[in-house]
């Protein structure tokens, strides 16, 4: 597929591409090493053995709590470090699921903390195949408010949905603005589920946890796929609402989900090139949104939303520009602290771009974290091959910022954990930049923006 569509794509983005950073140009005759003087490596750990070691990376906020979970991918296993010590993370939890030498398909993937009253939770997706145990299950919510005492950590419940197997890739825990802790989260079908976290905590029957659905209406029919790949779900502060921001199969698409049992569609984002949506993220205001696809050559796309957000425009297929840490690679995953982005790159590992002005976003720092050979990545998955001559897509997967002080962290899949400081970033809150505290950090305590409801 990327063979057939690289051509088309560099034909329908010649004028984004005009204003798209460059990124970091360097030889190619040996893996990328180093990083750019004000990106500070603080630690390293190889945290599980073999060539693949982790997916997707999640860090908790509060005061106290120096806790970060690495979901282990095919290890089938998560993982708690305690960063009290930047220097020297400490491994408090290494939990691997029941007989993992029988579970097939690509395991733990992503993981979301939440907080209920006055106990933490963690909740670790996972994707299991059918041929071998729990290709139902979507995810495992544990308690882990006994931390850093890892006989304290305890599971809690089983999150299974039998219609369609395969479990869940991505998950998004939300602080809705009625109140209730939700987990969206994605599944095979032509939709993501909306699960209310509290009724999961509190157990009783598992059919009342489902509250509600939302659609993807931009199928990709010519496959015969129409599923959610990732999303994030944010408090629009001007607007009074909840919005849910979805990549899928087919486009990009928003969804004022204040009423998460009936989901209203506000506008979509399809054009040339988005069939592969992989990733959508807007700043703290929901204006600007930060996109990916998920193919070799694309760049990340900046898109201007307010014509969609104000109901001006039911589709949106022009972006004001584009970004990329280098055009021969593919960026990934993304975390939005306005006005930078922070980016997990796959091959390039760890990069951060600014985009104060959005039509002509800027490198502001990198650092190598894969230090593997160009196109060895996965082309196929559990039980086909994991390695590939063509694939860029290994290195640096998931990305989180602490916003009380600044601290970086970056799951890589080939090398592990890794904690970075930035020169002159110690930490984020909207209010100092003109926005909405508005991030992927929720508050727990609060809710969004709770002067505005």
């Amino acid at each position: 597929m990327t063979r057939y569509l690289a051509p088309l794509l560099l034909v329908g983005l010649a004028a984004p591409l005009l204003a798209q950073d460059p990124g970091a140009t360097v030889p190619r005759d040996d893996a990328k090493r180093g990083g750019s003087a004000n990106i500070r490596l603080l630690a390293h750990v190889e945290n599980n053995a073999g060539a693949w070691k982790a997916a997707d990376i999640e860090m908790e906020q509060d005061a106290g709590r120096p806790y970060v979970y690495v979901s282990g991918f095919v290890n089938n296993n998560f993982q708690v470090y305690d960063v009290r010590n930047e220097q020297a993370p400490k491994l408090l939890l290494n939990w691997t699921i029941e007989n993992p030498e029988l579970h097939q398909g690509i395991g733990a993937m992503d993981g979301k903390y939440f907080k209920l009253g006055d106990r933490y939770f963690y909740v670790q997706s996972f994707q299991f195949a059918q041929g071998g145990p729990d290709s139902d299950l979507g995810a495992i919510v544990f308690d882990v408010t006994g931390l850093p005492d890892p006989a304290a950590v305890r599971e809690v419940a089983r999150i299974r949905y039998a219609p369609s197997p395969g479990g869940f890739h991505n998950i998004f825990a939300y602080k809705h603005s009625s109140g209730r802790v939700l987990l969206f989260t994605t599944i095979g079908g032509d939709r993501a589920l909306v699960y209310d976290l509290g009724r999961v905590v509190a157990g009783g029957d598992p059919a009342s946890w489902l509250v509600g659905e939302v659609p993807n209406p931009t199928p990709m029919a010519q496959l015969g796929a129409s599923g959610y790949h990732d999303f994030y779900v944010g408090y629009d502060v001007a607007r009074r609402r909840d919005v849910f921001y979805g990549a899928g199969l087919g486009g990009y698409s928003a969804w004022d989900v204040s009423a998460p049992e009936a989901p209203s569609q506000l506008f979509t984002i399809t054009s040339l090139g988005m069939d592969l949506a992989h990733t959508f993220t807007p700043s703290p205001d929901g204006n600007i949104a930060v996109t990916e696809t998920e193919y070799q050559y694309t760049p990340l796309r900046i898109w201007d939303l307010t014509e969609g957000q104000d109901g001006r425009r039911q589709n949106l297929d022009i972006p004001l520009s584009a970004w990329t840490a280098d055009w021969r690679d593919l960026s990934h995953n993304h975390e939005v602290r306005w006005p930078f982005v922070f980016v997990s790159a796959y091959e390039d590992g760890f990069f951060v771009f600014n985009l104060t002005d959005p039509k002509h976003p800027r490198t502001e720092g990198w650092y190598y974290t894969c230090q593997c050979t160009h196109e060895h990545g996965f082309g196929g998955g559990p039980n086909v091959g994991w390695e590939s001559t063509t694939s860029v897509m290994q290195g640096g997967f998931g990305v989180d910022v602490r916003n009380r002080d600044g601290l970086i962290v970056l799951s890589d899949m080939r090398t592990g954990l890794w904690l970075f400081r930035m020169d002159g970033f110690s930490g984020w809150n909207g209010a100092s930049v003109g926005m909405p505290n508005i991030s992927s950090v929720q508050d727990y305590d609060r809710g969004p923006a709770p002067s505005s409801r």
